[in-house]
């Protein structure tokens, strides 16, 4: 099972000299909980609804470069999704920004992996047997 198959595809993104008044409005207007940054189609940043808070009181005035994490931890749509399930336990992430050839393709968070999780357990009771993924 790769990450591509339960990535959400082309994520909604913000950029780094938005205010952060306007990623709160988008991040509660879609429901998310991040957003990744990106500037001249790379991705720079990552901003989540705990930045936003940490600003409280500033959001018009503060930019979203102040306050998003530079250099986030990325995956590739071909990363296993053991793998992303390591890192999203060992460093307590709760989504990660999927980029390939430098471009931002997609956001697997930990809904997606428990869809994968239940789509693995439906597998077993189905066949009987483990998945071959």
């Amino acid at each position: 099972m790769r990450t591509g198959e339960y990535m959400t595809s082309k994520p909604t993104a913000i950029g780094p000299r938005d205010r952060l008044d306007a990623a709160k409005a988008l991040m509660t207007a879609e429901r998310f909980r991040r957003l990744p940054v990106v500037e001249d189609g790379r991705v720079i940043g990552i901003l989540t609804e705990g930045d936003i808070r940490a600003h409280s009181g500033y959001l018009k005035t503060t930019l979203v470069d102040a306050a998003m994490v530079s250099d986030p931890l990325t995956v590739s749509s071909s990363t296993p999704l053991e793998e992303v399930a390591t890192l999203m336990l060992n460093r307590q992430i709760g989504g990660l920004p999927v980029v390939d050839d430098g471009k931002l393709v997609g956001i697997i968070t930990i809904s997606d992996m428990l869809r994968a999780f239940l789509d693995l357990t439906r597998h077993q009771k189905a066949t009987g047997r483990p998945s071959a993924a």
